[in-house]
């Protein structure tokens, strides 16, 4: 003989279920949005570096590119070797709201100098 399912027998078991997984994915969400926010500021600082590097290379104001470029509340910092310009953009990033700590991404580029310019013309 089978058992039969008597109607209102799992009454309040969706209800459970819903209460015990929608936290789980409200944290899921929360974590992939706070993965495409840092994605995001690490593609941002990657650019702000490269202008940085580029400027700097080229003999004009490298903090000022890079800083134009960079996110929000980065921090940027160049170093103008003798053959090189090495620019370093870092960003914060907040993990899932602002009570959290945030992780820093950074981004990186070296640009060789530009040959100078004799007497106003090209080499």
């Amino acid at each position: 003989m089978t058992g039969r399912r008597w109607p209102g027998r799992d009454r309040g078991s969706f209800t459970a279920e819903l209460a015990a997984g929608l936290p789980a994915l409200i944290l899921l969400l929360l974590a992939g949005l706070t993965a495409v926010a840092a994605v995001t500021a690490k593609g941002q600082c990657v650019d702000a570096a490269r202008e940085g590097a580029l400027a700097g290379a080229r003999g004009e104001g490298a903090v000022e590119a890079a800083t134009r470029m960079a996110p929000d509340g980065a921090d940027v910092a160049i170093d103008e070797g003798a053959d090189s310009v090495t620019a370093v953009v870092r960003a914060p990033v907040r993990l899932l709201g602002a009570h959290l700590p945030a992780i820093t991404v950074t981004g990186r580029a070296v640009a060789a100098r530009e040959p100078d310019v004799v007497d106003g013309g090209a080499q």
